[in-house]
């Protein structure tokens, strides 16, 4: 099991991760692997930088050579962030491609910009012209194609480097799941009815940023008919005594690890109904059933095809997944539903040390309420460990 009493080495945990993408960069035979996403360079290095701004201003980009150093362009303001990150072996100033910073001159500094990566490939890397990149603007990909660039995709390198943890990152993402928790306990006795929605939002935004979160990557908390369908915004309607309150965390939590826990509970003093003890059961049934068939070598549809079947009356108002990997968001595998696998489902296998999120929502088309509960789940070589101490409702179930 994980040993909690001992600090986390960080450290370690961002080698360990430059290591895996150097790795899968070599079986791939590329060069280097090029990443824009602020989530992936703060895989990659350890670097972060106003993170929800960087994600649609493209402005700040790492390159990990394959056997070169992993280099990061930051904002020429920001470079001091990125002092005693032993993860960033070299440090050069940002280009700003995008066209609200260049206007008429983006096809000059693009290709500026193309100019540096390709120098750098071809100091280190020789004659391997392959190029992974994980997203890039129409100008910034044919400037790096017109150098002689050979683009390939990103993104595939980036899921399966993030979607293996070691044991440290797996203690690092538990110790993040606490602070986690320790704001749904708040929540669960700050709550009351009378209380807005938002206002009971706040207070898990709050209680987590208290703990050293950083943001939430959703508004998924709502109460009473606005629980049912699923994906309704957090809004002002007050909660009434005896609704369920259901939402999932979805919060970017300490080591920017992404903490996705999912609850639904009653509010007040009122006693449960049947209906909502029905519908709590047959999530928890759900939930429970799926955690306990994760193994190492199974494979993902074989998986599918083995999980809980949902009664006809909940399988058209079912979740958008059974599960899908977490780190420091949502990752590979996303595990789809087989009713739902024209969309896109693909073959895979579970792996030791995998982290997966199990998804379950319950609630008929036009019923009144629904349940979300999820659980995070570490994939060890015994079996699955659920992640989560946060306790579930034995009082509905």
């Amino acid at each position: 099991m994980l040993n909690s009493s001992q600090p986390i080495d960080e450290v370690a945990v961002r080698q360990y991760r430059l290591d895996a993408i150097r790795s899968l960069a070599a079986d791939n035979d590329l060069a280097a692997v090029l990443l824009f996403d602020p989530i992936n360079i703060r895989y990659a290095n350890g670097s972060r930088s106003m993170q929800v701004w960087t994600m649609h201003n493209f402005c700040r980009y790492a390159l990990i050579l394959t056997s070169g150093p992993s280099v990061m362009f930051e904002l020429p303001t920001s470079m001091h962030l990125l002092t005693g990150l032993e993860s960033v072996e070299e440090v050069r100033p940002a280009w700003s491609t995008d066209y609200q910073f260049t206007g008429y001159r983006t096809e000059e500094i693009v290709t500026k910009w193309a100019q540096e990566i390709d120098d750098l490939v071809r100091n280190y890397c020789g004659d391997n012209r392959r190029l992974a990149v994980d997203r890039l603007d129409v100008h910034t990909a044919l400037a790096l194609i017109k150098c002689g660039l050979v683009l390939e995709d990103g993104k595939s390198v980036m899921e399966h480097a993030r979607a293996i943890k070691s044991l440290e990152e797996i203690r690092a993402f538990r110790a993040s799941l606490s602070t986690c928790e320790a704001a749904m306990h708040e929540l669960r006795n700050q709550v009351q009815p009378g209380m807005t929605e938002q206002e009971a939002l706040s207070i898990l935004l709050a209680e987590s940023i208290r703990r050293g979160g950083e943001y939430p990557e959703t508004r998924l908390m709502t109460s009473g008919p606005r629980t049912n369908p699923w994906f309704q915004e957090t809004s002002n309607r007050v909660i009434e005594n005896g609704e369920f309150l259901s939402f999932d965390t979805d919060l970017i939590g300490p080591m920017g690890f992404y903490n996705d826990i999912s609850r639904s509970w009653i509010v007040g003093d009122a006693k449960p109904t049947d209906e909502q003890r029905r519908l709590y059961a047959e999530s928890r049934a759900q939930l429970e059933t799926n955690i306990s068939l994760l193994t190492p070598g199974l494979s993902f549809l074989e998986y599918s095809s083995m999980a809980y079947q949902l009664p006809e009356e909940y399988l058209a108002n079912r979740y958008a997944d059974v599960g899908h990997g977490c780190g420091l968001g949502v990752e590979y595998p996303f595990l789809w539903y087989r009713e739902d696998e024209k969309f896109g489902a693909y073959d895979g296998v579970f792996e030791e040390n995998m982290v997966v999120c199990i998804e379950s929502y319950v609630g008929e088309i036009n019923g009144r309420e629904g349940v979300k509960l999820e659980q995070p789940v570490w994939i060890s070589a015994n079996g699955p460990v659920v992640l989560s101490d946060f306790p579930l409702e034995d009082d509905l179930s």
